[in-house]
C-alpha cells in the first residue's frame, strides 16, 4: 500500500523550482510520483512507504529549496 504525504517548500517560483524537487526527491528510495504545485508551494509525494523526515530535508535542501516548518508563516 502507498503513501502519500503532502510537504510545504518555500523559495520556488518558476517550473524550474519544480523540476529541480521533482528530481531530488524522486531519487529517495521508495519514491513512487511526485507532484509539485509551485503557486501553493506544495509538494505531494506517493511512496511505497512512509519516508524519513531527514531523507526529504535533504532532497530538497538539494535542489536549493527548504522546508516550511510547522507553524511558519508563508513567504509573502
Amino acid at each position: 500500500m502507498s503513501t502519500t504525504t503532502t510537504y510545504d517548500v518555500t523559495g520556488m517560483t518558476c517550473g524550474h523550482c519544480a523540476a529541480a524537487v521533482t528530481q531530488e526527491v524522486s531519487q529517495i528510495e521508495g519514491v513512487e510520483d511526485v507532484k509539485v504545485d509551485v503557486e501553493s508551494g506544495k509538494v505531494v509525494v506517493t511512496s511505497a512507504a512512509p519516508l524519513a523526515h531527514d531523507d526529504v530535508v535533504a532532497a530538497v535542501d538539494e535542489a536549493g529549496y527548504a522546508l516550511k516548518r510547522p507553524g511558519e508563516l508563508p513567504v509573502v
